[in-house]
């Protein structure tokens, strides 16, 4: 019954609470990265939803279009502008997301939505994360910044899946809400691979 019906509604009635309340700091970063970021104040990008559906994730641009002399985008180290590491720090430019939860592309607790290139390198109990809706921030998330890998995170994904209820959808919800307090130990955004890196991890799941 929570995960069909009370989860849903949790979180129209959260996001739209957050929206609120955080309208303010939402007017002000927008209107901030019109000058940082040349009018292009949000980021959108694929990602796979519920069932591996692909919706459009919504989050404050952390980083410029700057790019090379034969038009290829800098690294994401020389794009990011310190504005955006405050608020990639703080957690900041995940605000715009409260969004995709309150129009039911996400949740606010489930397994963080990935690259929709990865799709193909996930083991078959893996892929068990797209069964339910990704979410802002997760019991991976909450379990350690950079003290757990790939495989660690993902397993975490399916313990999330395998044991979803109030209790830990509570739980995840005040870990996160105490770890952005404290602006330490907690990772919402996600590493990015590299081709080779999923090379490699298509290998070592063979």
């Amino acid at each position: 019954m929570y995960k069909t019906i009370f989860k849903r509604i949790i979180d129209i009635i959260l996001s739209a609470i957050g929206l609120v309340l955080l309208a303010p700091a939402f007017v002000s970063i927008y209107i901030c990265l019109m000058f940082y970021n040349n009018a292009k104040p949000l980021f959108f990008q694929r990602r796979p939803g519920k069932n591996e559906k692909i919706f459009k994730i919504m989050k404050f641009k952390t980083m410029t279009d700057k790019k090379d002399a034969n038009g290829e985008l800098l690294p994401d180290a020389m794009r990011t502008t310190r504005f955006g590491s405050f608020l990639r720090k703080t957690s900041l430019d995940e605000i715009p997301q409260l969004i995709n939860v309150l129009i039911g592309d996400m949740s606010l607790i489930g397994p963080r939505p990935l690259r929709v290139r990865y799709l193909p390198y996930y083991t078959k109990e893996e892929k068990i994360r797209h069964t339910v809706k990704p979410g802002i921030t997760g019991l991976a998330q909450v379990s350690g910044r950079n003290a757990i890998g790939w495989d660690e995170k993902l397993q975490k994904d399916i313990e999330y899946v395998n044991n979803l209820s109030f209790t830990l959808d509570a739980s995840i919800f005040f870990k996160t809400l105490l770890k952005v307090i404290k602006s330490n130990d907690i990772e919402i955004s996600e590493t990015t691979l590299n081709f080779d890196e999923l090379r490699k991890l298509k290998q070592n799941k063979k």
